[in-house]
C-alpha cells in the first residue's frame, strides 16, 4: 500500500456519505384492510377517551405547583449587597469609570479613538461580589 492509497483511504473514510435508505412502511394484512376495519375505530375512539384523562392529570399538577411556594433566592440580593459594599469599592468605583468613560465615548460623534468596554472590570466587580456573598449564602442554606 503507497502513501497515496493512504490517503486516500483516509479522506474516504473521514468525509464518506453513507447512503442511507428509509425503511419501507410495514404492509397491511388483509385481514385487517377488510371487514375489520370497523375495530380501528373503536380503538381510536378509546384513545380519544384516554387523552382527556391525561388532561386532568395536567390540572392536578399545576394545582400542586400553586400551593408550593417559591423560595426566593438570596444570591442575587447578597452578591448586590457585597458589590456595594466597603470590600468591593475599589472594584465598583474602577467599573463606574468605565461605564462613564463608553458611554461619553458613545454620545461623542466626533470620538475617533478605539472603541472600549468594560468587560473586565465587570469581571473584577462579580468576582468580588461572588467571593464575599459565598460564606453568607452557605452560612444562610445550612
Amino acid at each position: 500500500m503507497g502513501l497515496a492509497d493512504l490517503v486516500s483511504d483516509l479522506y474516504s473514510a473521514a468525509f464518506s456519505v453513507a447512503d442511507l435508505q428509509a425503511e419501507s412502511p410495514p404492509e397491511e394484512d388483509d385481514d385487517s384492510a377488510g371487514g375489520g376495519g370497523d375495530e380501528g375505530k373503536e380503538e381510536e375512539a378509546e384513545d380519544e377517551d384516554g387523552d382527556d384523562a391525561g388532561g386532568d392529570d395536567e390540572e392536578e399538577e399545576e394545582e400542586e405547583e400553586e400551593e408550593e411556594e417559591e423560595v426566593e433566592d438570596p444570591k442575587p440580593k447578597l452578591e448586590e449587597e457585597c458589590a456595594q459594599s466597603k470590600q468591593c469599592a475599589p472594584y465598583k468605583h474602577h467599573f463606574d469609570e468605565c461605564v462613564e468613560r463608553v458611554t461619553e465615548a458613545a454620545e461623542d460623534e466626533e470620538h475617533k479613538g478605539p472603541k472600549e468596554d468594560c468587560v473586565e472590570e465587570f469581571f473584577h466587580l462579580a468576582h468580588c461580589a461572588g467571593a464575599c456573598a459565598a460564606p453568607k449564602l452557605f452560612s444562610q442554606l445550612k
